[in-house]
C-alpha cells in the first residue's frame, strides 16, 4: 500500500516536441518539415517560405488540441540538465543547481534562422531565462490540500473516553476572539462567573486590513526586465518609459529615422549608467551597440531627406544607403576574387554576377538577357564551362538557360554557396539585402555611358573597384590616399601594365575625374555623376 501511495505522488516530466524544418538535399530548394511526436509524419514542400509556414501552421494545431499545461509537473528541460538547470552563479564561482519556481507554463522556444521550434511544458522561471521563449498558456495554480478534521468549522467532537461526546460548539465565521475585557471573557476581576446579555452571541469586530505594499509595474526594454530596487529611482523610470517608447514605435504605421535615432541614444545613454551601477559587461556591450544604431539610423535619416551628414549641402542618394550594406558588397567581390572557378575578366564578371543571384540560399532565377546583357563575347561557351568545373548547376542545357525569357527563368544553383548545418555560408546579410546588391551591381556594369562606350568586362570590374574603394566625397582610397594597382590588377584579371588604359577608358566614360597612375598607387575621384553608386569607405 505505501508504494502505491508513493507511485501515486512521483511527478512526471513535462511534454517536449520539436518540429523542424530541413533541407532535403544539396542543390535544392524544396525543404522536409518533421515533428518529434509518434503520430506525424514528415512533409515535403517545394520552398524554404512555404516550409515555414507549415511548421508554424503544424505547431499551432498541437497547441490548440493538446490540454493545458498540467500544474504538478517537473521541468521539461530538467531531464537533460541544459544550461539553465546547471549554470555558475558568477564568474568565479562552481556551478550550483538551478531553482525552479512559478507556473508551470507551456512555452516555445525557436532558433533565430527559423529552422526548428521547441515546445516545453516548465517552469515560468525556465521560460523566462531563455531568450526566445514565448508563453503561450500557463496552468492554473494547484488547490492547497483540505485542513485536517481537528481544524474544520463543521468537523464532529471527538469522544471523551468512558463518556459521551463533548458538545463542544464549531468555531464562528470570524475565528476565536480575545479581549481584555472581563465581559468579553465572561469571568469578572474577583473570578465570578458573569452572565451573557440575553441578546444573542457577541461578534466581535473585523480586523482592519493590513495594508499592502503595492510595487510598480515591472518595465522591459530590449528583452531585459527592470528590477524594482533599481537605483536610482530616475534611471529605472527612464527604462521603463523607453521600453514603452520603443514597443510604441514598433507599432507605427510609417518609420521615422530621426525619432528612432533619438530612442537609441537614450537607450545608450540609459545604459551605460546602468552598466555603471551594476558592472555588467553586457549592458555595456548593449550601451556601445544602441550607439552605433543610433548613428546608422540617423545617416540614414539624412540620406532620405537630401541633406549632408554634416549640415552643410544636399547629401548624395546612394543606390545603397548604410555601411553595412557597402560593407557587404565589398565582402562580396572579396569572396569572389578568391574563389573564382575560372580565370579571366569575363569569367569574373559573370562568376559576380551569379553569385549576386544566388547568395543567400545557393539558388536563385536567371534568364537568357542577364547573360547577354554582359560584356562576353561567347556567352555560352562560358556558361559550358561554368557548368563543367561544378561551380553551377542548371536544370536544361546551356541553349535553353540563354534562350530562357523573364515569363519563364531558369533555376540556377551554386552548390558552394548552398548553406546546411555544418556551414552557413560565405555570407551573413539577409534575404532582403541579397536583391539590393544584385541590382546594385547590375547598374555599376550596365552604366549608361560604359554600355554605349562597349567597354570590356575588364573595365566595368574597374568599375566596381573603384565604386566601392572610394571615401564619401568620392576621393579614391582611405582619406584620397589612392588604391594599390596590384590589388586593382589581381581584380580586373589583367597585367599592371595595362591598368592605365583602363583608367583612361573610363576617364572617357566620365567615371574618373584627376586620374593619376603611378608606379604602385591610382588617385583620383569619382566623378559627381557616379557617386550615387559609390559604396564610400568608413
Amino acid at each position: 500500500m505505501g508504494v502505491e501511495a508513493h507511485a501515486t505522488n512521483e511527478r512526471v516530466t513535462g511534454r517536449r516536441w520539436t518540429v523542424r524544418l530541413d533541407p532535403v538535399g544539396r542543390g535544392r530548394a524544396d525543404v522536409r518539415v518533421s515533428c518529434s511526436r509518434p503520430a506525424c509524419t514528415a512533409q515535403v514542400l517545394p520552398s524554404a517560405a512555404a516550409g515555414r509556414t507549415a511548421a508554424i501552421a503544424h505547431l499551432k494545431a498541437h497547441l490548440r488540441a493538446g490540454p493545458a499545461p498540467r500544474p504538478s509537473v517537473h521541468c521539461a528541460c530538467r531531464a537533460e540538465e541544459c544550461h539553465t538547470h546547471i549554470r555558475p552563479a558568477g564568474p568565479r564561482e562552481r556551478p550550483v543547481p538551478w531553482r525552479c519556481g512559478g507556473a508551470v507554463v507551456l512555452a516555445v522556444i525557436t532558433d533565430r534562422e527559423g529552422r526548428w521550434w521547441q515546445v516545453l511544458e516548465c517552469c515560468s522561471r525556465c521560460a523566462a531565462a531563455h531568450p526566445t521563449a514565448k508563453v503561450v498558456a500557463a496552468a492554473q495554480a494547484a488547490e492547497a490540500p483540505p485542513r485536517g478534521d481537528g481544524f474544520r468549522a463543521d468537523a464532529p467532537a471527538r469522544a471523551t473516553p468512558g463518556g459521551p461526546a463533548a458538545t463542544t460548539p464549531a468555531f464562528s465565521a470570524v475565528g476565536p476572539h480575545f479581549s481584555h475585557s472581563a465581559a468579553a471573557t465572561g469571568t469578572a476581576a474577583t473570578g465570578t462567573a458573569v452572565p451573557q446579555q440575553a441578546s444573542g452571541p457577541r461578534t466581535s469586530a473585523p480586523r482592519s486590513a493590513r495594508p499592502t505594499r503595492k510595487r510598480p509595474p515591472r518595465g522591459r526594454i530590449a528583452q531585459r526586465l527592470v528590477p524594482h530596487d533599481l537605483r536610482p529611482v530616475a534611471l529605472r523610470d527612464e527604462l521603463t518609459e523607453l521600453g514603452e517608447l520603443f514597443r510604441a514605435y514598433q507599432a507605427r504605421t510609417e518609420p521615422d529615422l530621426a525619432v528612432l535615432a533619438d530612442l537609441h541614444a537614450r537607450k545608450a545613454e540609459a545604459f551605460h549608467a546602468w552598466a555603471e551601477v551594476t558592472a555588467d559587461t553586457g549592458l555595456r556591450l548593449d550601451a556601445q551597440r544602441a550607439e552605433q544604431a543610433a548613428a546608422t539610423a540617423r545617416l540614414q535619416h539624412l540620406h532620405r531627406i537630401g541633406q549632408a551628414p554634416d549640415g552643410e549641402g544636399p547629401a548624395v542618394a546612394r543606390l545603397l544607403t548604410a555601411p553595412a550594406q557597402w560593407n557587404h558588397a565589398r565582402a562580396v567581390l572579396a569572396h569572389v576574387a578568391e574563389n573564382a572557378p575560372l580565370p579571366g575578366a569575363e569569367a569574373r564578371l559573370l562568376v559576380l554576377m551569379v553569385t549576386l543571384r544566388t547568395a543567400q540560399s545557393g539558388v536563385g532565377n536567371l534568364v537568357g538577357q542577364d547573360i547577354k546583357g554582359l560584356p562576353l563575347r561567347d556567352p555560352e561557351q562560358l556558361v559550358g564551362q561554368l557548368v563543367e568545373s561544378g561551380w553551377l548547376g542548371i536544370p536544361g542545357t546551356v541553349e535553353e538557360l540563354i534562350a530562357s525569357r523573364p515569363e519563364s527563368p531558369t533555376r540556377i544553383s551554386v552548390p558552394s554557396l548552398t548553406p546546411d548545418e555544418d556551414d552557413p555560408g560565405p555570407f551573413t546579410f539577409g534575404r532582403k539585402l541579397r536583391p539590393k546588391l544584385s541590382g546594385w551591381a547590375q547598374r555599376v556594369v550596365g552604366e549608361k555611358k560604359l554600355r554605349k562606350g562597349k567597354t570590356e568586362a575588364d573595365v566595368r570590374l574597374l568599375a566596381l573597384a573603384l565604386a566601392t574603394g572610394a571615401d564619401g566625397e568620392g576621393r579614391l582610397g582611405p582619406a584620397g590616399e589612392g588604391i594599390g594597382l596590384d590589388g586593382l590588377s589581381s581584380w580586373c584579371s589583367v597585367d599592371p601594365a595595362g591598368l592605365p588604359d583602363l583608367v583612361d577608358r573610363l576617364s572617357a566614360a566620365d567615371w574618373l575625374a584627376e586620374a593619376d597612375v603611378t608606379d604602385t598607387l591610382l588617385t583620383g575621384r569619382l566623378t559627381e555623376r557616379v557617386l550615387p553608386l559609390g559604396c564610400p569607405l568608413t
